[in-house]
């Protein structure tokens, strides 16, 4: 029988749905006994799984056979017995069952190195978190058909315990295709296998391919804009997904196709005055939300750019909280492009007077490309926060407590100025790199160690810092290029 259990924070988050991928793994293997499955990204609300049940295809009765095993462990309520074995034990286990990636993640540690496994009803599986004591906690979960594969949907903290609307993601399951496509060409699918290239001395090459990859998908963008004789280029992506480096980047590349370098503006220099800014709903100012900007002053400007008038852009002074005029005035010529970029540049309303043929949209977002094994993959949100956490302590001073203090707001704004516009992109840029995480690692790491057990962060940086251990560390960041989105982060050479 299921109990009562509300997630309220992005810790319990994280252990209610490793938890359900638990029992939706058992599940399969319950009802399929020789299935395999592949938990991805996440997506439409949800989490993508594809099943493959020995080449057969996938039904919606099938779907129904894995809904009834999952109600039945939970009503059942069966303890989560959390079983400890040594590295090598670990290993061994993997190996013996078929999983080789996970042998090969292990076989990487110390030998002796005690190893966590979640054992639910004789299924055992690693699952890098904490978890809930029994199945009984999974009170909510859908399962639907999507693709080639299912989406697991289930409740998060920013829907107070309620299963997110649906909505079909389908930009960027392309997206998540071409890192799958990335992963055969680069011969990395899991964790294993990046910390094997670091190991054989090979991480600079691994970076430069990987930088080199991005940069090929740059091209094409700015290609497409050139040849679609687009007037405005617009870029949205949620915090820490290397929005200003890619604005650049696109700039820099539309103008070695055209010889005219673009205009680039950032929305941030159109906020209303900081004494009319909106008031959020916990009575503070609210600087994520549309009401923010000046949207007549930014309309207007646009619609005289576009028209070849000349304009006074503003430049905001965020310490005395006003605009600043007079400094850049310009005009927009015959074949130069406008490139927009800020949190809401994928919502309409802020490019009313421009006609949607005129424009090209880009949406960002940091997708990991590598699999820590099958089962278990980086967040994207995780990917984000180990950013941001690394940029506040490199560039604003903040310690990673306050970073992820302020996490939470900054996600519960993200999910209503940036995701809900994300499928209106043309197209969708993976700003994450394979290395990314193994390099991070390096400036995080004392940094989430530094937080102490008082505080009421320290929980959630112990879940960092327990799935990011089995990452090996790149430290130096000679490879990495000045241009590299990951240098927005983690500073320019030294």
């Amino acid at each position: 029988m299921a109990k009562e259990f509300k997630i309220t924070t992005f810790t319990e988050e994280r252990a209610y749905h490793n938890t359900a991928i638990l029992i939706f793994l058992k599940a399969v293997k319950s009802a399929f006994e020789h299935a395999d499955v592949t938990i991805g990204n996440s997506l439409n609300q949800g989490y993508y799984a594809y099943v493959n049940l020995d080449g057969a295809q996938f039904t919606s009765s099938d779907i129904h056979k894995i809904r009834d095993k999952m109600e039945k462990i939970i009503d059942h309520d069966t303890e989560i017995v959390i079983e400890h074995y040594t590295a090598a034990e670990a290993a061994g286990k993997w190996r013996s069952l078929g999983y080789p990636e996970k042998a090969r993640l292990f076989e990487g540690r110390p030998a002796d190195e005690d190893v966590e496994i979640a054992e639910l009803h004789n299924y055992r599986n690693c699952m890098y978190c904490k978890m809930l004591p029994s199945s009984g906690y999974i009170n909510l979960f859908d399962i639907r058909p999507y693709r080639n594969g299912l989406l697991l949907r289930l409740p998060n903290a920013l829907h107070n315990h309620t299963i997110p609307p649906y909505r079909d993601d389908d930009k960027l399951y392309e997206a998540y295709a071409e890192c799958r496509r990335m992963r055969k060409y680069t011969g990395i699918s899991y964790l294993a296998d990046i910390n094997r290239e670091i190991r054989g001395g090979n991480a600079d090459e691994i970076i430069r391919e990987s930088e080199w990859l991005q940069s090929r998908q740059l091209e094409e963008f700015a290609k497409a804009v050139v040849e679609e004789h687009k007037k405005v280029v617009l870029i949205a992506g949620p915090s820490s997904s290397g929005k200003t480096t890619t604005a650049k980047r696109i700039c820099a590349e539309i103008g070695r196709l055209t010889g005219v370098d673009p205009l680039y503006l950032g929305t941030d220099d159109y906020f209303v005055e900081r004494s009319e800014s909106p008031i959020g709903p916990d009575g503070k100012p609210d600087f994520e939300g549309l009401d923010c900007l000046d949207l007549r002053l930014f309309n207007k400007q646009m619609e005289d750019l576009l028209a070849g008038k000349e304009v006074d852009i503003p430049e905001f002074d965020f310490l005395n909280g006003t605009k600043v005029f007079g400094k850049r005035i310009t005009s927009l010529g015959d074949h130069q492009v406008l490139v927009i970029e800020g949190i809401h540049s994928l919502n309409d309303v802020l490019t009313e007077n421009i006609p949607r043929k005129d424009k090209y949209k880009i949406y960002i977002s940091p997708l990991t490309q590598i699999g820590i094994d099958r089962h278990n993959r980086i967040s994207t949100a995780d990917a984000r926060l180990l950013r941001r956490m690394v940029r506040d302590n490199q560039f604003r001073g903040y310690n990673a407590e306050l970073t992820l203090e302020m996490w939470p707001k900054v996600r519960a704004g993200e999910s209503v100025n940036i995701f809900p516009y994300s499928s209106s992109a043309d197209v969708v840029f993976n700003s994450s790199t394979v290395y990314e995480t193994n390099m991070l690692k390096t400036f995080a790491e004392p940094l989430l160690e530094a937080i102490p057990e008082s505080s009421p962060q320290y929980e959630e940086a112990q879940r960092i810092l327990t799935f990011m251990k089995y990452f090996d560390k790149i430290e130096s960041t000679d490879a990495v290029p000045d241009n590299a989105i990951l240098r927005e982060f983690i500073g320019p050479r030294k």
